[in-house]
């Protein structure tokens, strides 16, 4: 299954922001499990090294960055992207609908992020890192 991580769950692992590392840094453990396949944007990327470099620095952000650009695939924002979320007029985030098409545009069936608000318009399902543990990999 390809699912998406929105920039917060990678901010959460980053930062070891507690209580959420403990789901979150499970989701993202999912790169290893030959069942799913991680996605996230370049822009959540940006976003990540952001927020890890004001708590960490920029070497050890850096080096947090290169661990998941191993393990992580990563969508496109194209200009067809773009596009796509100018059209769309229940959008109001443009930053959120990039991440929303790209994921859709990479075929993932799943958006985790913890701030499920930003996807009201989601065509596919929305989940925090808890709840899509205990739905999708846990019960299986």
């Amino acid at each position: 299954m390809n699912i998406f991580l929105d920039a917060n769950v990678i901010v959460s692992v980053l930062n070891k922001e507690y209580p959420l590392f403990t789901y979150s840094s499970r989701v993202l453990s999912l790169a290893d499990d030959p069942r799913f396949t991680v996605y996230t944007s370049p822009l959540c990327l940006a976003i990540a090294f952001y927020f890890a470099e004001k708590k960490n620095g920029t070497a050890m952000a850096r080096k947090k960055i290169a661990v998941l650009t191993e393990k992580l695939r990563f969508t496109s924002i194209t200009e067809e992207t773009v596009m796509l979320v100018e059209k769309n007029k229940k959008i109001h985030d443009f930053e959120d609908g990039l991440q929303y098409y790209s994921a859709v545009e990479s075929g993932c069936k799943y958006i985790i992020t913890e701030d499920l608000g930003d996807f009201y318009f989601s065509e596919i399902p929305t989940a925090g890192s808890r709840v899509f543990l205990e739905k999708c990999v846990f019960e299986k």
